[in-house]
């Protein structure tokens, strides 16, 4: 999202992330099923990140797309064109439009609320002339083939669902009130640098990232919709001649090995000195009421 959208999104988050959702997702629906495009039904998820490496304030989402979809028949895959899935310019200027409507609506309706910069904008008027330029803005839309394979888009992608803005391994100390990590420069061909913040400012800055109460970050969409996903996906799976021993992949039971396989994280290490191997030896039993109090001699 543009930073004008950003810093409404800030205060607003449930209702700007919720729209970033649903414009972005009806964005991609709407044209793939357009057949001058690809004419067929997709299946994707959604992943929100409101964090660059910096940890300031930037929303945006990752879509993983099928590199194709279902016919409006049902009768057959329609497989994407080589060398792009959707053509970008397209998916950027109907994602500005559908988006800029959602919240305009959402501002009508009441549902969305300013303070402190931001306050004049509870004027309609006011707010108006501020998305004015954003209107006009080429908003970044971004799509590429995975080029080592779907295997590494979702093991990269599984890596980070459930991550917060900064994970351990890039901070690298914490001395006199100050906060020092690594982070990457994307506008410096990508270099790795380090950044030393007050621990107030670090603290702040994480903070940005904390998400309303029951907030959905992933979610689903297409033929990968919760509702239908079962018949959908068997009904993929027929069209693309897939074998029986493909279609149920084998899971880890136990939690803690479904962990390490998405995170790359080990439950199982020990987290003092990450060589040894956890193992449990009882369970403690929850205590639903405090226990009865009794009077001493």
């Amino acid at each position: 999202m543009p930073e004008e959208i950003a810093a409404i999104a800030y205060q607003n988050k449930e209702v700007v992330y919720g729209i970033l959702f649903r414009s972005a997702a009806e964005t991609l629906r709407t044209i793939a099923a357009d057949p001058k495009h690809l004419g067929a039904e997709i299946g994707f998820f959604a992943v929100l990140h409101t964090w660059g490496q910096n940890l300031l304030h930037h929303p945006h989402l990752h879509f993983v797309v099928a590199g194709g979809g279902i016919a409006p028949e049902g009768d057959r895959w329609i497989s994407c064109r080589p060398g792009f899935f959707l053509p970008v310019r397209v998916l950027s200027r109907l994602f500005r439009r559908l988006f800029l409507k959602l919240i305009q609506k959402a501002f009508d309706s009441g549902k969305v609320h300013f303070f402190s910069s931001l306050e004049a904008l509870q004027d309609r008027k006011a707010f108006l002339r501020y998305l004015a330029p954003v209107r006009k803005a080429e908003w970044v839309v971004y799509a590429k083939a995975p080029f080592a394979g779907p295997q590494q888009v979702l093991d990269y992608v599984g890596r980070y669902t459930h991550r917060v803005a900064i994970s351990n391994h890039r901070l690298l100390n914490m001395e006199n009130g100050q906060v020092r990590f690594r982070w990457k420069d994307y506008r410096d061909n990508n270099r790795q640098k380090t950044m030393t913040l007050k621990a107030d400012e670090f603290i702040r800055r994480f903070l940005l990232h904390v998400l309303p109460n029951g907030f959905q970050r992933i979610r689903y969409y297409g033929f990968l919709g919760n509702r239908y996903r079962k018949q959908k996906l068997e009904r993929c799976r027929q069209l693309l001649g897939m074998p029986d021993n493909e279609l149920v992949p084998e899971v880890s039971s136990d939690y803690r090995d479904r962990c390490e396989e998405l995170t790359g994280s080990s439950l199982w290490e020990c987290p003092v000195c990450h060589q040894g191997r956890m193992h449990v030896i009882g369970m403690l039993e929850r205590i639903t009421r405090p226990p009865p109090m009794t009077e001493s001699p």
